[in-house]
C-alpha cells in the first residue's frame, strides 16, 4: 500500500488539531502578571542586633551564667573577711563593720530581670522609648530572670545574705517590681529591700538618677559584700559621662571587678551610648547616630 494516503491522513489530523487549539490560545491570552506589591523595608534600628543577641545567642546566656556562677563562688570568701566591703569609702565603705548584716546590692533591669521583650517590642513596632510605655511594661510583670541570677540570689539567701535591689525604676514601681521578682523566684526579705528612684535619704542630695545616696543608706544597715549591675552607675557615681572619663574609671577600679563588683553584659542601652554624643538626647536621631559613627575606631 502506498504511504501517501497515510501522509495525507496524518497531515489532515494535524491540521484538525491545530484548528482546535490555536484559536483557543488566541482567544484566551494569559492574564497579565500584576507587579508584586512593594513592601517598604523596616527602618534600620540600632537595637536589632543587640536585642537579638540578648535573646537568641548562646554567648549572652553563657556570659550571664558565668558572671553569676563566679560571684557565687566568691561569697564565702567575702563573708569570712570582716574587712570586706564592695562600697567605696565615700559611699559608706568607711562605715562598714562585721557587726552589720551581710548583703549583696544588685541593680534590677538587665541585671536580675531581663527586659529584652520590651526592647524587642520597640524594634518590632518601630517605636522608641517612652516613660509611659516603660511604666506599662513594668505593670505587666512579665520580665524573666537573667540567666543565673535566681540561683545566685537563692544561694546568697541560704547563707544569711540579704538581697538589696537598688533600681532606677521609680519608687512608685515598687509593688509591681517586687511582685515580678517574687514571681520568678528571687528572695525578697521585705519591701524595704527595694530602693527605687525617688527614695529620700536624709542629709544626702541625689544627683539625677545616681545611686550614691541609696548606697549610703544601705551602708547604715548592711555590710555590702558585692554589687552587681550592668552599668558603671550601679557601682559608683559617674560625674563626667564622657568616653575618656569612663575609660579612666575602669582603669582606676578594675581591681574591684570580678571580686567586689560584677558586671553583666548589656548592649541595648546605657551611659556608654550617650557618652558618644555628649549625653544630648535632645538631638535628632540622625545627629545622635552621626556622633556614634564618628566615635567608631575604623580600620584603614
Amino acid at each position: 500500500m502506498s504511504r501517501f494516503p497515510a501522509l495525507v491522513l496524518l497531515a489532515g489530523t494535524a491540521l484538525s488539531l491545530a484548528a482546535c487549539t490555536a484559536p483557543d490560545r488566541l482567544q484566551r491570552p494569559s492574564a497579565p502578571v500584576a507587579p508584586a506589591a512593594v513592601v517598604p523595608a523596616p527602618v534600620a534600628n540600632d537595637n536589632l542586633n543587640a536585642v537579638l543577641w540578648v535573646q537568641r545567642s548562646q554567648e549572652y546566656r553563657a556570659s550571664a551564667l558565668q558572671t553569676w556562677k563566679l560571684a557565687g563562688e566568691q561569697l564565702d570568701r567575702a563573708l569570712a573577711d570582716p574587712t570586706w566591703t564592695a562600697l567605696l569609702p565615700e559611699e559608706g565603705g568607711t562605715h562598714q563593720s562585721a557587726r552589720l548584716k551581710p548583703a549583696v546590692v544588685v541593680d534590677v533591669d538587665e541585671t536580675v530581670l531581663d527586659n529584652s521583650p520590651f526592647q524587642a517590642r520597640l524594634v518590632h513596632d518601630e517605636g522608641s522609648y517612652s516613660d509611659a510605655g516603660w511604666a506599662a511594661w513594668v505593670d505587666e510583670q512579665k520580665a524573666e530572670p537573667v540567666p543565673g541570677a535566681v540561683r545566685f540570689a537563692q544561694l546568697a539567701a541560704s547563707k544569711g545574705v540579704t538581697m538589696i535591689y537598688i533600681s532606677n525604676r521609680t519608687s512608685a514601681m515598687k509593688d509591681a517590681t517586687l511582685a515580678n521578682l517574687r514571681k520568678v523566684g528571687f528572695p525578697v526579705a521585705d519591701d524595704s529591700v527595694y530602693l527605687g528612684l525617688g527614695t529620700e535619704v536624709p542629709g544626702c542630695r541625689q544627683v539625677g538618677s545616681e545611686k550614691g545616696c541609696r548606697r549610703l543608706l544601705v551602708a547604715q544597715q548592711y555590710r555590702v559584700l558585692m554589687q552587681v549591675g550592668d552599668q558603671f552607675t550601679d557601682f559608683l557615681q559617674v560625674e563626667d559621662n564622657t568616653l575618656a572619663a569612663r575609660d579612666a574609671l575602669l582603669d582606676k577600679y578594675q581591681g574591684w571587678i570580678g571580686s567586689r563588683w560584677w558586671i553583666l553584659p548589656n548592649p541595648t542601652y546605657g551611659g556608654w551610648e550617650s557618652a558618644s554624643f555628649n549625653n544630648a538626647w535632645s538631638l535628632p536621631a540622625e545627629q545622635r547616630n552621626a556622633a556614634k559613627r564618628a566615635a567608631l575606631e575604623v580600620a584603614r
